[in-house]
């Protein structure tokens, strides 16, 4: 092990130390309304902040055919004015309240946050209870958020990482709702109206589904109280179906999409398991080893170190409620990029074939144990991890039992996903760019 592998391994087993003590030092509890809002909450009272995480059961893979990209195009617009306030005047009334609110939308979930000072919660909360229950949307603003989404997918087109992802996507999930429809949504936001958007903020924001954290300044009745007044005038509404089961490619294949660019982006996807399956961390430890971890896995070893094919190259696991992937990401010069997919595809072959030593697993086990409580410096990092517990299903006692799970894991069990996972039949490329002595494998 060189000097510098050795400082970053010290640097994570200090932070498996930490993330223990933290682990240990986070009480969740689980608060319930008097209306049935049920939500985890980390009480904190060093900084006088309140940070809320929440996420509604509905997201873009369930909007209509007719019109993609009309759940992003809303969630922007809830802070665009509700009530009596027009856009100008809600963000001055954020800005007096010391309040920031921002919604989104994931495939499977429509998501928001509010950030407030303690002091100023109960003005905070009511900015929040305005903007679900009274968006303006108005036309101006419609007419704003519409031109800023076409163009921002404008220029995606002409950045060919984003071109990669976008055909990625087409690719491993065609004929499913998580496949992207670029120039369907371009079309479709051209056409959307108020009355569109306001359909979907009330097909969308209701309470059945509805997953809600809290971290910060405040108890459980205050929470408790301002849950009730924020987000009981939401219909209770009926259960949302979920997307369809998935069915990934059976058959490798490479796609060229030709860009005049020196260097070609390249994605490189294998089916993987979902967050809920009961290989997920031994799949994130192979995938942490192949190439997680920044600067020590085996893909940067080969790929950058030894051979100064990219300035980086990584591989992690993207987990959706019906599907997930297993994605290589790098970028090459033209005249490189197929000599660096020969040895990225070299090594998940090594990987599968010939498993990985004790020095390996142990490693990988040292940063995943460690990486999670570097990663919690805000409430707002906290908020985002009880959240995603909620989603995923875990347990509150997750934390606890994170580092024993990870712990667990075996040389057989890692080399078992990788024969499960990288599998020369079912891998798909996608090379952005003007590769030379690439074959497309259509």
């Amino acid at each position: 092990m060189n000097l510098g592998r050795l400082a970053i391994v010290l640097l994570w087993a200090s932070a498996a130390i930490l993330v223990t003590g933290r682990a240990w030092a986070i009480d969740i509890k689980e608060v319930t309304t008097p209306l049935g809002i049920k939500a985890w909450l980390v009480e904190d009272r060093n900084v006088p902040i309140v940070t809320l995480s929440f996420s509604f059961a509905d997201g873009t893979a369930l909007e209509p055919r007719q019109q993609k990209g009309v759940t992003s195009l809303m969630a922007s617009l809830l802070t665009d004015g509700a009530g009596a306030l027009d856009a100008q005047a809600f963000r001055r009334r954020q800005e007096e309240a010391s309040a920031s609110l921002s919604f989104g939308a994931s495939l499977d979930r429509t998501t928001g946050s509010l950030r407030t000072l303690s002091a100023k919660r109960d003005e905070g909360f009511e900015l929040l209870r305005l903007a679900l229950d009274a968006p303006r949307f108005d036309e101006d603003m419609l007419e704003r958020r519409r031109a800023q989404f076409i163009a921002g997918l404008n220029q995606a087109e002409q950045r060919p990482a984003s071109v990669a992802e976008r055909t990625l996507s087409e690719i491993v999930f065609a004929g499913h709702p998580y496949a992207t429809d670029s120039s369907g949504m371009r079309e479709a936001l051209r056409t959307l109206t108020r009355d569109d958007v306001k359909s979907r903020a009330t097909a969308v924001l209701d309470r059945t589904g509805m997953v809600v954290a809290a971290v910060g300044d405040i108890d459980e009745a205050d929470l408790s109280r301002l849950l009730d007044r924020t987000f009981g005038m939401l219909p209770a509404g009926a259960a949302k179906p979920s997307p369809p089961g998935w069915a990934p490619p059976m058959r490798p294949r490479t796609v060229v999409v030709e860009r005049p660019v020196p260097q070609s982006a390249v994605r490189i996807a294998v089916p993987a398991v979902t967050r809920n399956h009961p290989d997920w961390f031994p799949a994130s430890v192979m995938t942490h080893i192949l190439g997680g971890g920044g600067q020590q896995s085996r893909l940067f070893d080969e790929v950058r170190e030894k051979r100064g094919l990219a300035y980086g190259v990584s591989a992690g696991l993207r987990p959706n409620t019906k599907a997930s992937l297993l994605v290589v990401s790098t970028a090459s010069a033209n005249e490189r990029v197929a000599e660096a997919i020969r040895v990225i595809r070299g090594e998940m072959a090594r990987l599968r074939d010939d498993g990985v030593v004790p020095q390996e697993l142990a490693d990988a086990k040292t940063y995943l144990s460690g990486s999670l409580p570097v990663s919690l410096d805000s409430s707002a990092s906290v908020a985002g991890l009880l959240h995603s517990m909620q989603v995923d299903g875990l347990a509150r006692d997750y934390l606890q039992k994170r580092s024993s799970l990870i712990e667990a894991v075996t040389l057989q069990d890692v080399r078992r996903m990788a024969r499960q996972l990288l599998r020369d039949d079912v891998v798909t490329s996608v090379v952005v760019g003007k590769p030379i002595g690439l074959r497309a494998e259509p």
